[in-house]
Order: structure tokens, then sequence, then C-alpha cells
């Protein structure tokens, strides 16, 4: 069995490789729960809360994974929710390494209660 995406590290990415082909970006789809490919080359999910202060906890907690990481979403927080894009800016497309943070930003959330 393949190891999770949760169980791996971002690898730094400084160009140079292909972005992942769609039927890589279909398999690896397949291992995150409700995020969306837009126009093949970005990752988004919206996240959702009971209040402004769970969604600011979420983008702290997120925040912190992504520094762990050395990867970085876009976060739009907004009243109740927090929109997450992720792609890899270097390649101007999806790497693996974008599935391997959505894995672990879908970890930290819900809010704790």
């Amino acid at each position: 069995m393949a190891e999770s995406l949760t169980a791996r590290q971002c690898a730094p990415c400084e160009g140079g490789v292909p972005a992942l082909t769609p039927e890589e970006i279909s398999l690896l789809l397949l291992q995150v729960r409700g995020w969306r490919v837009i126009d093949g080359k970005k990752l988004t999910k919206t996240y959702t809360f009971s209040d402004f202060a769970k969604a600011l906890a979420f983008v702290n907690r997120a925040g912190t994974v992504a520094e762990a990481e050395g990867h970085h979403p876009d976060l739009l927080l907004s009243w109740g929710r927090v929109v997450a894009e992720v792609w890899t800016h270097a390649i101007g497309g999806l790497s693996e390494n974008d599935f391997i943070l959505a894995a672990k930003l879908d970890q930290v959330w819900p809010a704790p209660r």
C-alpha cells in the first residue's frame, strides 16, 4: 500500500519539473476529500465554521502546517468560512506537494470546540 499523503513531507520545488498530468491529478484527488481542481492548475476547498473565531483558529493552525511544510496556500478568511487555494507557483500548476498540503490542512479541520 502506498504511503498516505499525510505521512509525507513537501519537497522543495524550484521549478524545472513538469506539473502533474490530468491522470496523476485524478489519482491524487481521490486521496483528499472535498477539494476541487480549477483549470487543472489549482486545488481549492471551502472550510465552514460556526463563527469567525473558529475560522480564524483554523487559519492559524493552517499557517503552522504551511510553515512546517515550506509550502504556503492562499487562505481567504471570512465569517464562518475559509477558502484555501493551493498550487505550486514555481511550475505554474499542481505538484504532489499541493496534495500533501491539502491532506494536512484537512487534518487540522474542524476547529476544536
